[in-house]
């Protein structure tokens, strides 16, 4: 059962947690997805070598979109779950919350999170637009999985 915005708010006051804003939520968010792509064009760079232009380049990486939306997935629970934030997270200083605990998500909560992420990612980030206009900044990965995103 998740709490509603008011009681959140109450235990927000009363623990002096505040929210992380938009604003570094995306700087994390991009971290996250240099540092993806980085780790991606390492372990294909035989490949990407090989490639005569840009258009081989894109065919590419398209043949291993699959392999990479798991390696985000398997990135996002394991340092959610582990240490309640991904590397961009922890560089901005703000970490993820179950609602109910105050504390890093579970597993099973960690790997839905990961997995709506991707999700909204494919539908135009539309997951992430509704959480800048959420009253509790909550995206789509973020209310399926019963957490928020903390100032650390």
């Amino acid at each position: 059962m998740s709490a509603t915005n008011e009681e959140l708010e109450r235990v927000l006051h009363r623990e002096g947690i505040t929210l992380a804003s938009i604003k570094k939520r995306a700087m994390a968010f991009m971290i996250d997805e240099v540092l993806l792509s980085f780790l991606l064009i390492v372990a294909m760079w035989d490949s990407f070598i090989k490639a005569s232009d840009a258009q081989e380049m894109i065919l590419l990486t398209n043949q291993y979109l699959f392999e990479y939306l798991l390696i985000k997935i398997a990135y996002q629970t394991f340092f959610v779950m582990q240490y309640g934030a991904t590397l961009g997270k922890m560089a901005m200083h703000i970490r993820i919350v179950d609602t109910q605990t105050m504390d890093n998500p579970s597993f099973l909560s960690s790997l839905n999170r990961a997995i709506f992420r991707v999700i909204s990612e494919m539908f135009f980030y539309l997951g992430f637009i509704w959480g800048m206009m959420d009253a509790m900044r909550q995206t789509w990965h973020d209310k399926t999985a019963s957490t928020l995103v903390i100032d650390a």
